[in-house]
């Protein structure tokens, strides 16, 4: 019987964000064709650039077999997420949840996302909140199913593109059951 290997959750290190930056370019990459040239450009540049960006509080990485996955980063508030304190949103947000096309279906963006909620609740918060829209509708699967509700007072406009944003309750939150 072989042993099913361990996915390990923690913090990256500083000398992973090209491995990170690379998972992540691979884990978008499926979008490079429903935008344009240049939205694609632009939106590669803004991973890439996320990537070695100071603002993120945490970079969570899941690790398989001694290699990079996947990874989630976390902010706590919307100036840090995106620039823009008008927003209102002063609890965590995620962004750039990313898994390998290979790791896909073994858990892997629920981990992240349930350490992104832990850390969220042992920092005092009660909300997690992220953004994302209707091009990544199998993303939007796995935020509803594990109880993201629709925010829309915090939804934003990027060009033509409508940018949903989604809270979960964390007092409520059954994904952090024997974890918190």
């Amino acid at each position: 019987m072989t042993a099913t290997p361990k996915i390990i959750i923690r913090d990256a290190e500083e000398f992973e964000q090209e491995a990170i930056a690379q998972i992540m370019l691979e884990a978008y990459q499926q979008y490079a064709s429903v935008l344009s040239e240049q939205r694609w450009a632009q939106y590669r540049d803004s991973i890439r650039n996320s990537v070695y960006g100071k603002a993120a509080h945490a970079r969570i990485v899941a690790v398989l077999d001694s290699e990079i996955v996947g990874s989630v980063q976390m902010f706590l508030s919307s100036e840090d997420a995106y620039g823009n304190p008008e927003m209102g949103i002063h609890s965590p947000i995620i962004r750039l949840l990313a898994v390998s096309p290979t790791c896909r279906g073994k858990g892997i963006a629920s981990l992240l996302i349930q350490e992104a909620a832990r850390r969220s609740v042992l920092l005092g918060f009660s909300t997690l909140n992220l953004h994302t829209s209707d091009m990544m509708a199998t993303a939007v699967q796995l935020y509803e199913r594990l109880g993201f509700q629709r925010a829309y007072e915090t939804d934003i406009r990027n060009g033509d593109t409508l940018v949903k944003g989604y809270q979960l309750d964390l007092r409520s939150a059954s994904l952090l059951e024997d974890v918190v």
